[in-house]
């Protein structure tokens, strides 16, 4: 229903965008861009890569073109395309320097206009990010203070699952605010109940958001951004969640300012920032096209751990494994997520047997959601206390 409603107001608005001095560019010359399906005028490569279906039809692409190739993301952007591991890898590894930028995200550039170490670029991303490290650094990530932190909170979370007692329940909520206790205990300096109904609240604007830029509304916006923002719509829900998160983070900072230290160690990143401070085409690294390379992965669509260890059964890295990205815009907080993974996880399994009420076969790895972020679907966990762990 979600995506017929949208095809629908889309051809609309194209009809609305004869009529608008938003009318398409004149066309640019291509110079030396890599070759791609020829854009038809106000809808670019729109029957190539409808909305909700983007990654999927970039792929499709890629076996036409190659896997370097232009597309038109409705009239106003051109971006290039990076698909598999050997390209994106010389891109994001041997050319570091040159793509440390990032492109557009209109659903959030809306709200962060290049602010922050996720949105800035140049000098300013360059500057914040440093100083992001070395403030998470000092502060114990990667550091066995760190860990300490994680495995407090692994304790609350094997707690609130001995409290299902054996019952089904959906484990998502828990485990994101597990793992968001994590970011706010390092940024703020501060631990939430997971029974508070702000943090509850936080937490859920944050999966919304995911969720929202995901969607098939989220990926046609991108596409059709200038007319969209302009109307009522899905996005509006976005912003509302965005508020939400700015709100609380406005908050915390200002609780900051009105008792922060002006001397010792800094007690979190926002501690850390108060101490110290009062171009070009856009390209599109597919990762997933990475982790799903059959050039690198043997039959990569099936899920089969024992690719990832050696004859002794020990872990073995695998090169082309980059959930975290690459080069300078790799994911900061890369150690952090690696530790709480296998704390968290190791934790779980100790202390209790995980079972699904679900019928055999009925489970599927595939994202509910798969735009920008892939979105899991929801699902019923059973957990019951192993013998040594019981009550």
């Amino acid at each position: 229903m979600e995506a017929t409603g949208t095809w629908a107001l889309l051809l609309a608005l194209l009809l609305l965008a004869l009529l608008l001095k938003l009318a398409v560019p004149r066309t640019r010359a291509r110079g030396h861009l890599p070759p791609g399906p020829r854009p038809l005028p106000l809808l670019g490569n729109l029957l190539q890569l409808r909305p909700g279906a983007l990654y999927p039809g970039l792929l499709r692409l890629s076996k036409k073109y190659g896997p370097v190739f232009t597309v038109h993301l409705g009239p106003w952007r051109r971006v290039v395309v990076l698909v598999g591991y050997k390209v994106v890898q010389e891109a994001l590894g041997d050319m570091a320097e040159e793509f440390n930028g990032r492109g557009m995200l209109a659903m959030l550039d809306q709200t962060f206009d290049g602010h922050g170490v996720l949105f800035a670029n140049g000098e300013r991303w360059k500057q914040l990010r440093k100083f992001t490290l070395l403030a998470l650094r000092d502060l114990g990530m990667g550091k066995r203070e760190g860990e300490g932190l994680i495995q407090a909170e692994v304790q609350c979370l094997v707690e609130a699952f001995r409290d299902t007692e054996g019952h089904p329940f959906d484990p998502s909520l828990l485990l994101a605010q597990a793992t968001s206790n994590v970011i706010c205990s390092l940024t703020f300096g501060v631990r939430f109940s997971y029974e508070d109904e702000e943090f509850r609240t936080v937490v859920q604007a944050a999966s919304g958001t995911l969720l929202g830029i995901s969607s098939p509304w989220g990926q046609a916006y991108e596409m059709f951004f200038r007319l969209l923002r302009l109307l009522p719509g899905p996005h509006t829900q976005v912003q509302r969640h965005l508020g939400t998160l700015a709100a609380f983070a406005a908050r915390q900072v200002s609780q900051h300012q009105g008792n922060r230290q002006t001397s010792g160690p800094a007690r979190d990143v926002v501690d850390a920032f108060l101490m110290k401070m009062e171009q070009g085409t856009e390209v599109f690294p597919l990762l997933g096209s990475v982790l799903h390379d059959p050039e690198v992965f043997q039959r990569p669509e099936e899920f089969n751990p024992d690719r990832f260890l050696d004859a002794d059964g020990r872990l073995k890295k695998h090169k082309a494994f980059l959930p975290f990205s690459l080069g300078k815009r790799v994911c900061l907080g890369e150690g952090l997520v690696r530790a709480e993974l296998f704390l968290f996880f190791t934790a779980i399994l100790q202390a209790f047997s995980l079972e699904t009420p679900c019928p055999s076969g009925s489970l599927s790895l595939q994202p509910a959601v798969s735009g920008l972020f892939n979105i899991p679907p929801a699902f019923q966990l059973l957990v019951r206390p192993t013998d040594h762990h019981s009550r």
